[in-house]
């Protein structure tokens, strides 16, 4: 295995522990066990568990831009807002995904993790007004829909497997019916 391939295999891994634990209570040995590597190996690859941690919150970003952007040109150009809510939706699938973009919100107090964090998702909005050339309020809109159906499907509210929720039944009809 190159050692290309090497860290590609660390930072799924890196993923999968993230999403699970979190920024602090991830340990690097964890991710390294994960991976079928040394821990040493972990830190020579990425530097610092800050590092990796931002190299896989970069790759959570990067597969949200993918979704979208695949999906806009396919787009009805008409409604290509419609088409970016199906592709969040791709990305709310992935447990995994979601899980580590809400543990980099949290993380964001942090003074190196919050300035990457918060450019990531400045870059996630301009990339749908540039995909849809809607509004701001338009875009808003879209991003707390987003927001919401986030949160939804990490309280496994929403979803294929939903647990049963009154409240969260509510917002989601209300959501299909009167769109974002």
């Amino acid at each position: 295995m190159t050692a290309e391939e090497r860290g590609e295999q660390v930072l799924t891994a890196a993923v999968s522990a993230f999403a699970e634990s979190g920024y602090v209570a991830t340990r690097t040995d964890e991710i390294a066990r994960r991976a079928g590597v040394s821990q040493p190996y972990v830190i020579r690859l990425f530097g610092s568990k800050q590092r990796l941690f931002l190299a896989a919150v970069a790759q959570v970003c990067d597969r949200i831009e993918q979704f979208f952007t695949e999906a806009a040109v396919g787009a009805d150009t008409n409604d290509p807002m419609s088409a970016l809510s199906v592709a969040y939706d791709r990305f709310l699938a992935n447990r995994e995904l979601l899980q580590v973009l809400l543990h980099a919100f949290a993380a964001a107090a942090d003074p190196e993790i919050g300035p990457v964090v918060r450019e990531r998702y400045g870059r996630i909005y301009r990339l749908i007004r540039e995909l849809t050339g809607a509004s701001v309020t338009d875009c808003r809109r879209f991003l707390a829909t987003g927001m919401l159906l986030t949160v939804m499907a990490a309280l496994q509210v929403a979803g294929p497997d939903a647990v049963p929720a009154d409240w969260a039944d509510e917002l989601f009809t209300d959501l299909i019916e009167n769109g974002t």
